[in-house]
Protein backbone atom coordinates (compact mmCIF):
# COMPACT_ATOMS: atom_id res chain seq x y z
CA UNK A 1 0.00 0.00 0.00
CA UNK A 2 1.61 3.47 -0.61
CA UNK A 3 1.30 6.20 1.71
CA UNK A 4 -1.95 7.20 2.90
CA UNK A 5 -3.61 9.72 0.41
CA UNK A 6 -1.13 8.68 -2.14
CA UNK A 7 -2.66 8.56 -5.54
CA UNK A 8 -1.26 5.14 -7.05
CA UNK A 9 -1.18 4.05 -10.71
CA UNK A 10 -0.77 1.43 -12.75
CA UNK A 11 1.34 1.35 -16.49
CA UNK A 12 0.56 -1.88 -18.46
CA UNK A 13 3.20 -1.82 -20.57
CA UNK A 14 2.17 -3.61 -23.86
CA UNK A 15 5.85 -2.70 -25.55
CA UNK A 16 9.40 -3.19 -24.56
CA UNK A 17 11.69 -0.08 -24.60
CA UNK A 18 13.40 0.73 -27.41
CA UNK A 19 17.20 1.44 -27.24
CA UNK A 20 16.77 5.18 -27.82
CA UNK A 21 13.39 5.10 -25.25
CA UNK A 22 15.94 4.04 -22.73
CA UNK A 23 18.68 5.84 -24.13
CA UNK A 24 17.17 9.43 -24.21
CA UNK A 25 14.23 8.99 -21.66
CA UNK A 26 15.17 6.44 -19.19
CA UNK A 27 12.29 3.99 -20.71
CA UNK A 28 8.31 4.12 -21.88
CA UNK A 29 7.35 4.82 -17.89
CA UNK A 30 9.28 8.28 -17.95
CA UNK A 31 7.52 8.97 -21.17
CA UNK A 32 3.97 7.90 -19.53
CA UNK A 33 4.26 9.62 -16.29
CA UNK A 34 5.73 12.94 -18.01
CA UNK A 35 2.20 13.07 -19.65
CA UNK A 36 -0.23 11.51 -17.35
CA UNK A 37 1.62 11.62 -14.02
CA UNK A 38 1.93 14.41 -11.47
CA UNK A 39 3.96 15.01 -8.34
CA UNK A 40 3.12 12.96 -5.38
CA UNK A 41 1.69 10.21 -7.12
CA UNK A 42 3.08 6.59 -7.19
CA UNK A 43 3.03 4.68 -10.84
CA UNK A 44 3.89 1.10 -10.67
CA UNK A 45 5.15 -0.58 -13.93
CA UNK A 46 3.58 -4.18 -15.39
CA UNK A 47 5.55 -5.48 -18.48
CA UNK A 48 2.54 -7.32 -19.41
CA UNK A 49 3.93 -8.00 -23.13
CA UNK A 50 6.75 -9.98 -20.66
CA UNK A 51 3.91 -11.57 -18.75
CA UNK A 52 3.83 -9.52 -16.27
CA UNK A 53 0.33 -8.63 -14.52
CA UNK A 54 -0.97 -6.78 -11.34
CA UNK A 55 -1.75 -9.55 -8.49
CA UNK A 56 -5.51 -9.48 -8.47
CA UNK A 57 -6.12 -8.60 -4.47
CA UNK A 58 -3.91 -5.94 -5.63
CA UNK A 59 -6.21 -3.92 -8.24
CA UNK A 60 -8.42 -2.46 -5.11
CA UNK A 61 -5.38 -0.50 -4.16
CA UNK A 62 -5.10 1.61 -7.18
CA UNK A 63 -6.60 4.54 -8.51
CA UNK A 64 -6.39 4.41 -12.47
CA UNK A 65 -4.58 1.98 -15.04
CA UNK A 66 -3.45 3.31 -18.42
CA UNK A 67 -2.50 0.46 -21.04
CA UNK A 68 0.10 1.53 -23.64
CA UNK A 69 0.69 1.11 -27.28
CA UNK A 70 2.15 -1.53 -28.75
CA UNK A 71 3.59 -3.61 -32.04
CA UNK A 72 1.03 -6.19 -31.45
CA UNK A 73 -2.66 -6.75 -32.95
CA UNK A 74 -5.21 -6.40 -30.23
CA UNK A 75 -7.21 -8.79 -31.94
CA UNK A 76 -4.28 -11.39 -31.35
CA UNK A 77 -4.63 -14.56 -29.43
CA UNK A 78 -1.02 -14.74 -27.61
CA UNK A 79 -1.63 -15.60 -24.26
CA UNK A 80 -0.43 -11.74 -22.42
CA UNK A 81 -3.10 -10.08 -24.72
CA UNK A 82 -6.13 -13.14 -23.83
CA UNK A 83 -4.52 -12.19 -20.00
CA UNK A 84 -4.71 -8.55 -20.47
CA UNK A 85 -8.67 -8.78 -21.92
CA UNK A 86 -9.22 -10.64 -18.96
CA UNK A 87 -8.18 -8.24 -16.70
CA UNK A 88 -9.33 -5.14 -18.37
CA UNK A 89 -13.02 -7.13 -17.98
CA UNK A 90 -12.44 -7.37 -14.81
CA UNK A 91 -11.05 -3.65 -13.85
CA UNK A 92 -14.37 -2.87 -15.95
CA UNK A 93 -16.13 -4.56 -13.36
CA UNK A 94 -15.06 -3.07 -10.39
CA UNK A 95 -15.47 0.37 -12.02
CA UNK A 96 -11.78 1.36 -12.20
CA UNK A 97 -10.12 4.24 -14.51
CA UNK A 98 -8.88 2.64 -17.50
CA UNK A 99 -6.99 4.69 -19.74
CA UNK A 100 -5.87 2.95 -23.51
CA UNK A 101 -3.89 4.17 -25.95
CA UNK A 102 -3.45 3.16 -29.67
CA UNK A 103 -3.25 -0.61 -29.20
CA UNK A 104 -4.68 0.00 -25.20
CA UNK A 105 -7.74 1.91 -26.99
CA UNK A 106 -8.52 -1.29 -29.29
CA UNK A 107 -7.26 -3.97 -26.92
CA UNK A 108 -9.98 -1.96 -24.36
CA UNK A 109 -12.89 -2.01 -27.11
CA UNK A 110 -11.97 -5.90 -27.78
CA UNK A 111 -12.28 -6.87 -24.04
CA UNK A 112 -15.44 -5.03 -23.50
CA UNK A 113 -17.06 -6.35 -26.55
CA UNK A 114 -16.41 -4.02 -29.30
CA UNK A 115 -14.62 -5.29 -32.83
CA UNK A 116 -11.01 -4.51 -33.78
CA UNK A 117 -8.89 -4.73 -37.57
CA UNK A 118 -6.66 -3.61 -39.45
CA UNK A 119 -7.77 0.06 -40.80
CA UNK A 120 -9.37 -0.32 -44.31
CA UNK A 121 -7.16 2.86 -45.24
CA UNK A 122 -3.74 2.00 -44.49
CA UNK A 123 -0.83 3.08 -41.84
CA UNK A 124 -1.66 6.43 -40.07
CA UNK A 125 1.68 7.90 -39.30
CA UNK A 126 1.66 11.57 -38.21
CA UNK A 127 -0.27 14.61 -37.10
CA UNK A 128 -4.03 14.09 -36.91
CA UNK A 129 -6.32 16.20 -36.82
CA UNK A 130 -9.22 15.00 -34.35
CA UNK A 131 -12.74 16.74 -33.78
CA UNK A 132 -14.17 15.99 -30.66
CA UNK A 133 -18.16 15.36 -31.07
CA UNK A 134 -20.26 17.79 -29.61
CA UNK A 135 -23.34 17.40 -28.05
CA UNK A 136 -22.38 13.88 -26.58
CA UNK A 137 -23.62 12.95 -23.19
CA UNK A 138 -21.39 14.67 -20.72
CA UNK A 139 -18.24 12.48 -19.18
CA UNK A 140 -17.42 13.93 -15.71
CA UNK A 141 -14.47 14.38 -17.00
CA UNK A 142 -14.59 16.07 -20.10
CA UNK A 143 -17.57 18.80 -17.79
CA UNK A 144 -14.43 21.44 -18.14
CA UNK A 145 -13.92 20.80 -22.27
CA UNK A 146 -16.01 23.66 -23.18
CA UNK A 147 -12.80 25.70 -23.52
CA UNK A 148 -11.45 23.53 -25.92
CA UNK A 149 -11.27 23.84 -29.52
CA UNK A 150 -13.48 21.66 -31.83
CA UNK A 151 -10.43 19.75 -33.02
CA UNK A 152 -7.15 18.78 -31.78
CA UNK A 153 -3.94 17.94 -33.28
CA UNK A 154 -2.56 14.20 -32.28
CA UNK A 155 0.40 12.05 -33.47
CA UNK A 156 -0.79 8.54 -34.77
CA UNK A 157 1.15 5.77 -35.46
CA UNK A 158 -1.37 2.38 -36.57
CA UNK A 159 -2.06 0.36 -38.66
CA UNK A 160 -5.63 -1.28 -36.89
CA UNK A 161 -8.52 0.32 -35.93
CA UNK A 162 -11.79 0.23 -33.83
CA UNK A 163 -14.11 -0.96 -36.16
CA UNK A 164 -17.42 -1.31 -33.63
CA UNK A 165 -17.55 0.41 -30.32
CA UNK A 166 -18.71 -1.92 -27.68
CA UNK A 167 -22.69 -1.72 -26.11
CA UNK A 168 -22.80 1.49 -24.06
CA UNK A 169 -19.77 2.84 -25.38
CA UNK A 170 -19.94 6.43 -26.80
CA UNK A 171 -17.77 7.64 -30.19
CA UNK A 172 -16.36 11.12 -29.19
CA UNK A 173 -13.75 12.01 -31.10
CA UNK A 174 -13.13 10.83 -35.09
CA UNK A 175 -11.17 11.90 -38.27
CA UNK A 176 -11.18 11.67 -41.59
CA UNK A 177 -9.65 8.59 -41.72
CA UNK A 178 -10.34 6.56 -38.43
CA UNK A 179 -13.93 6.54 -37.02
CA UNK A 180 -12.93 6.30 -33.70
CA UNK A 181 -10.34 8.12 -32.79
CA UNK A 182 -11.63 8.39 -29.03
CA UNK A 183 -14.39 6.47 -27.00
CA UNK A 184 -15.69 6.42 -23.27
CA UNK A 185 -17.94 3.84 -21.22
CA UNK A 186 -19.38 5.44 -17.98
CA UNK A 187 -16.84 8.07 -16.60
CA UNK A 188 -13.88 5.43 -15.72
CA UNK A 189 -13.15 3.68 -19.54
CA UNK A 190 -11.37 6.21 -21.84
CA UNK A 191 -9.69 5.15 -25.45
CA UNK A 192 -7.47 7.44 -27.17
CA UNK A 193 -5.91 6.27 -30.81
CA UNK A 194 -3.85 8.57 -30.87
CA UNK A 195 -0.58 9.18 -28.59
CA UNK A 196 -0.30 12.23 -26.42
CA UNK A 197 2.78 10.95 -24.69
CA UNK A 198 4.40 10.80 -28.13
CA UNK A 199 7.35 13.75 -28.32
CA UNK A 200 8.01 14.31 -32.48
CA UNK A 201 11.63 12.77 -31.50
CA UNK A 202 10.22 9.59 -30.51
CA UNK A 203 7.76 9.44 -33.70
CA UNK A 204 10.47 10.30 -35.82
CA UNK A 205 12.83 7.30 -34.23
CA UNK A 206 9.55 5.28 -34.66
CA UNK A 207 9.23 5.63 -38.43
CA UNK A 208 12.77 4.80 -38.99
CA UNK A 209 12.63 1.67 -37.15
CA UNK A 210 9.32 0.96 -39.24
CA UNK A 211 11.03 1.90 -42.29
CA UNK A 212 14.29 -0.71 -41.72
CA UNK A 213 12.31 -3.57 -40.78
CA UNK A 214 10.39 -2.78 -44.55
CA UNK A 215 6.89 -1.93 -42.67
CA UNK A 216 6.51 0.81 -44.57
CA UNK A 217 8.00 2.16 -47.79
CA UNK A 218 10.38 5.16 -47.77
CA UNK A 219 8.07 8.01 -50.03
CA UNK A 220 6.10 6.84 -47.22
CA UNK A 221 8.20 8.06 -44.36
CA UNK A 222 9.87 10.67 -45.91
CA UNK A 223 6.52 12.42 -46.41
CA UNK A 224 5.31 11.23 -42.76
CA UNK A 225 8.55 13.20 -41.20
CA UNK A 226 8.38 15.88 -43.37
CA UNK A 227 4.83 17.01 -42.64
CA UNK A 228 6.29 16.48 -38.57
CA UNK A 229 8.57 19.12 -39.17
CA UNK A 230 5.88 21.99 -40.23
CA UNK A 231 2.93 21.34 -37.48
CA UNK A 232 2.93 20.82 -33.65
CA UNK A 233 0.69 17.95 -31.59
CA UNK A 234 -1.75 19.74 -29.09
CA UNK A 235 0.15 18.29 -26.15
CA UNK A 236 -1.16 20.44 -23.43
CA UNK A 237 -4.56 20.14 -24.22
CA UNK A 238 -4.43 16.13 -24.26
CA UNK A 239 -2.53 15.91 -21.33
CA UNK A 240 -5.23 18.04 -19.81
CA UNK A 241 -7.88 15.74 -20.95
CA UNK A 242 -6.09 12.07 -19.77
CA UNK A 243 -5.64 13.81 -16.51
CA UNK A 244 -8.87 15.20 -15.84
CA UNK A 245 -9.84 11.52 -16.49
CA UNK A 246 -7.65 9.62 -14.18
CA UNK A 247 -7.58 12.34 -11.44
CA UNK A 248 -11.69 12.89 -11.48
CA UNK A 249 -11.50 16.52 -11.99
Amino acid sequence: MGIQGEKRYALLLACKDSEYVKEVYGGYLNVFVATYGEQGERWDLFRVVEGEFPEMNELENYDGFVVSGSPFDAYGDEHWILKLCLLLQTLDGMRKKVLGICFGHQVLCRALGGKVGKARSGWDIGLRKVRIVKGFSPCAFLDDLDDFPASLSIIECHQDEVWEVPMGAEVIAFSDKTGVEMFTIGDHILGIQGHPEYTKDILNNLIDRLLNSSCIEKGFADDAKSKLQIAEPDRKCWERICKMFLKGR
